[in-house]
């Protein structure tokens, strides 16, 4: 047996600023507080905090590793600022890897072109003999050149899609902007899929990623069963560096053949026994996104008063798809933007409710970005936990020239209403949906608690009651712990617990609000083990 002792800093539960130690043996959490300082003669190895503070892990509640991941091997377009940039680093890219494949990359910024609309021309401009692919930071939304509109036989004749939409210009040629995948999906069906290899090395840089800002445990929330070789066998080769969750996606056309899909890949996940790899979850997209306006209203765009946005699914058989998962066991993990989807979510879990009869199922609704005021208790009567992505509720560009307009200002004004439905004593859990935006924990937590963003921390807040940043800290550690149903191991200090910890430069609880996103993770732990440490040197210094 191996005892360690984390000593000289602050830890969680205790009180902010009190010095105290944390004690780990093989991999479990044995003591905490003055027991813990008790057993510092007896440590094999002794790691000296530094006054730094000690907390469970981070878990990230939402997230795509794999695309993330795959966003490294294509034109690096996410820092441009303009579009003569954008087109540049194309052309780059193009230019260093000659032939004649597709050209995928991501993530450009949808503020560069009016209203998110690009044109095929200009990427023609840059790269006209070869079909090129972008996703916006969205992932809802693609640019795509002549050529592969050409592929995909996208014209002015194809029919607008059911579950998604061709931006066309005003002959009804196609412009070059797909949105949703209804429409997004006759050309990605062209593109090649990335080797295993490319896959599995970007879950590796994705979770190592994770690890370094202190995460231990990852729900990624969009795998497809297909993808299911890649993870399992990245797993078996000791490519990840979190724990992670599969949620499988319900495809609204073919949900009922991809039942005994569904079934199968759990059951190898189980077969497979690997420690860092689960899979319960099924995810559902309930629409999509309010800049493109996809995402599902209740009443009219601000904007384009003909429009309520894009619901994917049919109320009926949504909820025949939630029952007939929810019976299979799954946890039913729902994207849902708009006060429409959100209501049609909630209608649907209490259907299900209904139907299946009483469980521990713990549902999740992700994003949340619009919920009426009606709809606010509805969360807690019906055990649904409010997963926020913490780091959009801030006054950005894309909030104020594309979000704003298309909501009004009422519907602007009860965005992200994370402490408002925490208030209702609602289990909030947050998420990063990496790589829409950034990873760090520390950043959404920042975010949280100002309501501002990381560049302009002075700026106005974006509407919203205040949350505390112990209540943030929680929703990014021990409420994610619940949506994993792993409380009962991981998301507090306390003794029997694993050790999944991260260790942080100072204590957050009594930083500045607008300093938080500041922080620094010095070491994260995945049971005892270290997973990230930046100083390396310090870890071992009383090693008996």
């Amino acid at each position: 047996m191996t005892l360690t002792v984390f000593h000289s800093g602050s830890i969680a539960g205790a009180p902010s600023g009190h010095m105290t130690a944390v004690a780990v043996t093989d991999g479990i959490i044995t003591a905490v507080g003055s027991s813990a300082e008790a057993l510092v003669p007896a440590a094999d190895v002794l790691h000296d905090l530094d006054g730094g503070y000690l907390g469970p892990a981070f878990g990230d509640g939402h997230a795509h590793p794999l695309f993330a991941g795959l966003e490294d091997i294509g034109p690096q377009i996410r820092q441009c600022t303009n579009l003569d940039e954008l087109l540049a680093a194309i052309a780059k890219w193009a230019d260093a890897h000659p032939g004649d494949g597709w050209i995928v990359g991501a993530s450009y910024d949808a503020t560069l072109a009016e209203n998110g609309h690009f044109d095929a021309r200009w990427l023609d401009l840059v790269v006209p003999d070869r079909p090129v692919l972008l996703r916006a930071w969205d992932y809802h939304t693609v640019w795509v050149n002549s050529m592969a509109l050409e592929i995909a036989g996208i014209t002015a004749d194809t029919p607008e899609p059911e579950l998604g939409r061709i931006i066309r210009r005003a002959d009804g040629t196609p412009l070059g902007t797909l949105c949703e995948p209804g429409a997004i999906d006759q050309v990605t069906v062209h593109v090649p899929d990335p080797s295993q290899e490319t896959m599995i090395a970007a879950l590796s840089r994705a979770t190592a990623t994770f690890a370094e800002a202190g995460v231990s445990w990852v729900q990624d929330a969009w795998v497809e069963t297909g993808s299911l070789d890649t993870y399992l066998a990245a797993a078996r080769q000791g490519a990840l560096h979190t724990r992670m969750n599969l949620a499988f996606r319900a495809d609204p056309t073919r949900w009922e053949q991809q039942l005994p899909d569904f079934a199968l890949a759990r059951d190898r996940v189980l077969a497979a026994d690997e420690e860092l790899l689960s899979a319960h979850t099924i995810k559902f997209f309930l629409d999509g996104i309010v800049e493109s306006h996809t995402a599902h209203m209740i009443d009219a765009y601000a904007d384009c008063p003909g429009s309520r946005g894009l619901p994917n699914w049919e109320n009926q058989a949504f909820i025949d798809a939630a029952i007939a998962v929810d019976a299979m066991g799954f946890q039913l993990h729902i994207h849902a933007i708009g006060d429409a989807a959100v209501r049609q979510g909630l209608d649907t879990i209490e259907a299900v409710l209904a139907a299946n009869g009483p469980r521990d199922r713990r549902p999740v609704m992700a994003h949340l970005q619009t919920i009426t005021p009606r709809d606010l208790p509805r969360f807690r009567e019906l055990g649904v936990i409010a997963n926020f992505e913490p780091l959009w509720a801030q006054q950005d560009p894309v909030m104020t020239e594309l979000t704003f307009p298309r909501l009004g200002d009422e519907r602007a004004s009860r965005q992200f209403q994370i402490g408002e439905i925490a208030a209702s004593g609602v289990r909030v859990s947050f998420g990063s949906d990496w790589p829409v935006t950034h990873h760090h924990p520390l950043l959404g937590i920042g975010t949280a608690v100002t309501r501002t963003g990381v560049a302009d921390p002075c700026g106005k807040p974006l509407a919203g009651a205040p949350y505390d940043v112990t209540d943030a800290l929680d929703s990014y550690s021990t409420q994610v712990a619940y949506q994993a149903f792993a409380e009962h191991e991981r998301g507090t200090l306390a003794s029997g617990q694993l050790a999944d910890l991260v260790w942080m430069s100072s204590d957050p609880r009594t930083s500045a609000d607008n300093e938080v996103a500041g922080l620094k993770v010095l070491g994260t732990w995945l049971a005892g083990k270290p997973t990230h440490l930046a100083i390396p040197d310090r870890v071992l210094e009383g090693t008996r």
